[in-house]
């Protein structure tokens, strides 16, 4: 009989919800697909997939740096005094 050796790791437990569904769709449990991940990683000697870093287009950079300011001080976040003067703002700047 095969030898085996324990993993233990940290997940969200909804994504772990979501990959138990996923991966009993196709008969298999997540130790299984753990097992697949690692025996595909060690026969292309990497990852099995592509790692990339997300790209968004320009307005959606920025409107991330403009949070990331936000979030730090750098830039100080509008306020406002009532929902319809946020909606004076909004509608503004259409």
């Amino acid at each position: 009989m095969a030898k085996t050796a324990n993993i233990n790791i940290r997940i969200d437990p909804e994504i772990k919800a979501g990959a138990e569904q996923l991966f009993a769709s196709f008969g298999i449990t997540i130790t299984d697909a753990v097992n697949i991940f690692l025996h595909q990683s060690l026969m292309i000697g990497g990852l099995p997939f592509e790692m990339k870093q997300p790209r968004f287009n320009t307005v959606t950079e920025t409107a991330m740096q403009e949070a990331r300011d936000i979030a730090n001080g750098k830039v100080p976040a509008k306020s406002y005094s009532s929902a319809r003067e946020l909606l004076e703002d909004l509608d503004s700047e259409c």
